[in-house]
């Protein structure tokens, strides 16, 4: 590394602080994603929440609704 006057170059500075950025944005960010959400919802709340949405018909709910009930 090179020493200017008993100074850092700049751009060493700069590189220092776009690694530190990285490693921070790599270790620390993925955990703060806004589109992964943990689903903390019961399965019978998100099968009533796709039906109300129109995502599934009528028989296709109550099939699941049916599958959902026995497995408990």
């Amino acid at each position: 590394m090179h020493y200017f006057e008993g100074h850092w170059g700049g751009m060493h500075i700069i590189w220092w602080i776009i690694w530190l950025v990285l490693l921070v944005w790599i270790f620390f960010i993925p955990y703060d994603v806004p589109y992964q959400k943990s689903s903390n919802e019961d399965p019978m709340q998100i099968l009533k929440k796709r039906f109300a949405k129109g995502e599934i018909t009528k028989e296709e709910y109550e099939d699941s609704k049916k599958t959902l009930e026995t497995d408990k």
